[in-house]
């Protein structure tokens, strides 16, 4: 019995436990984008409009380093607020500039601007510097004046007038004072809502990895764009972004998360709201690219993210990166792959890919993986098919006895897809052994394939009295 391509750890509990699906649309509704410069409360207003912590917040300056988008409601209408990394005005170094581009970037494609300054320290010079750029911009400017907690009888907002923004709005983010007026406001300001029905969100693929190992690289490859920040520096992207994408008739909507590092290197804040958010990207996902580094080496660390992804029920495809780095001859692919599978006996059902960020070497190939793993996780096998293959399985190898007595299966059907779960009726569920589960499960993709995707059972008892 061979038990190499084991997916999962068999559960018997009834029922299927399918993933929750994002609620996504790719409807255009107006955009509202936060800008300011650094630690001055944008991602805690962010958080306060959205509805909950979806951008990281921390006093350290600068925490903010991608633009971050979701969608708001307030009196029916709907809108998107992106969070965008502080403006500075002499970036140093290519990261601060970077963000600067981004940030300038989200200013440009945005329909309101929330121009956010700090009440506590009064106007900066930097402030001025913004607002001249902020005038340049066809969107229409609210300047709203945070960390102003004594309302309504606070006055300290009104010296921001010399910024010549017109009417400064008074607002304490983090206490909410002040934010349900500021909705209001906004909601006055907003545009009509751009035409376009809500289309099937497609794809939805989380890209996994350690820090620094070029998930955001592989992604600005496929997009042909700088959308995301790329810098040497490890621990770049601490956010979750969503960025759809289309290509030849497919919509994939990528989720770019923060680096997964090993729970005992977590120091800060900062660092456990980045694992945070990853966790959360690859429940949304339906399919996880694991972004790995060739040229370092494939450590536990990056199995034990594999593992995460294929326990939370996600698709997988393995992308070794950098590989335009490795000296290599005719038997390097087969020998890696082969010794990867030989490491991890679940990655005998997933996909191996080896790519280049930089060059783009099979960069398309590992989005095509992804997208065939994402049809192969959505497959439904008709009971009577399942139940014929049940019945071949079990007469070439016979379940084991319990006390004595044979073990029965005796109808099967799959009851859920997304990931794919079979419902399989016995007389001794809490009695079936793993071995013999793992043999039904590569027997089923033996038939059927699912390549990529992780396969569950749930057993249940005929009669109660027997379970």
């Amino acid at each position: 019995m061979d038990a190499s391509a084991s997916t999962v750890t068999p559960e018997s509990s009834d029922g299927p436990d399918p993933k929750a699906e994002a609620n996504t649309s790719l409807a255009t509704p107006p955009t509202v984008a936060i800008v300011g410069r650094p630690n001055v409360g944008k991602s805690t207003l962010f958080n306060r409009l959205v509805g909950g912590r979806r951008a990281i917040v921390d006093s350290q300056p600068g925490v903010t380093r991608d633009v971050h988008v979701a969608q708001a409601e307030w009196a029916g209408r709907w809108f998107y607020v992106v969070d965008t990394g502080g403006i500075v005005e002499d970036a140093e170094g290519e990261l601060e500039e970077a963000i600067r581009r981004q940030a300038l970037a989200a200013v440009e494609s945005a329909d309101l601007l929330i121009f956010m300054v700090d009440g506590r320290e009064g106007p900066h010079p930097l402030d001025q510097h913004i607002a001249e750029l902020l005038r340049r911009q066809r969107a229409t400017v609210l300047l709203v004046v945070n960390k102003v907690d004594n309302l309504p009888k606070a006055t300290e907002h009104l010296e921001f007038y010399s910024l010549g923004m017109g009417d400064p709005f008074p607002l304490s983010a983090a206490s909410g004072k002040g934010s349900g007026d500021l909705l209001d406001r906004v909601i006055e300001l907003l545009p009509a809502d751009r035409g376009g029905d809500a289309a099937d969100a497609g794809l939805r693929l989380a890209v996994i990895g350690r820090p620094n190992v070029g998930k955001s690289s592989y992604i600005n490859k496929v997009l042909g764009s700088d959308r995301l920040v790329v810098s040497g520096e490890a621990g770049t992207t601490r956010d979750a972004i969503d960025t759809p994408f289309e290509q030849d008739g497919r919509t994939i909507v990528f989720v770019d998360t923060a680096g997964l590092r090993r729970r005992s290197r977590v120091e800060t804040g900062i660092e456990y709201y980045a694992i945070v958010r990853a966790l959360r990207a690859i429940d949304r996902a339906d399919v996880c690219l694991l972004i790995v580094d060739a040229d370092e080496g494939i450590s536990n660390q990056d199995f034990r993210i594999a593992r995460l992804a294929w326990d939370r029920g996600c698709g997988l495809v393995m992308a070794v990166n950098k590989w335009d780095l490795i000296e290599k001859d005719t038997h390097t692919v087969t020998r890696m792959e082969r010794e990867l599978r030989q490491r991890v006996p679940f990655l005998q059902a997933v996909p191996i890919v080896f790519i280049s960020a930089l060059t783009g070497q099979r960069v398309g190939r590992a989005l095509d993986l992804a997208w065939q793993v994402g049809e192969e996780r959505a497959k439904r096998i008709p009971t009577s098919e399942v139940n014929r293959a049940l019945a071949a399985l079990t007469t070439a190898v016979q379940p084991p006895q319990r006390r004595g007595k044979p073990l029965r299966f005796y109808y099967a059907a799959q009851v859920s897809s997304r990931p794919p779960v079979f419902a399989l009726w016995t007389n001794y569920p809490k009695e079936v052994p793993k071995n013999y589960l793992r043999y039904l499960v590569n027997g089923f993709r033996k038939t059927w394939g699912f390549t990529g995707s992780p396969i569950r059972l749930r057993l249940r008892a005929r009669r109660k009295e027997q379970a």
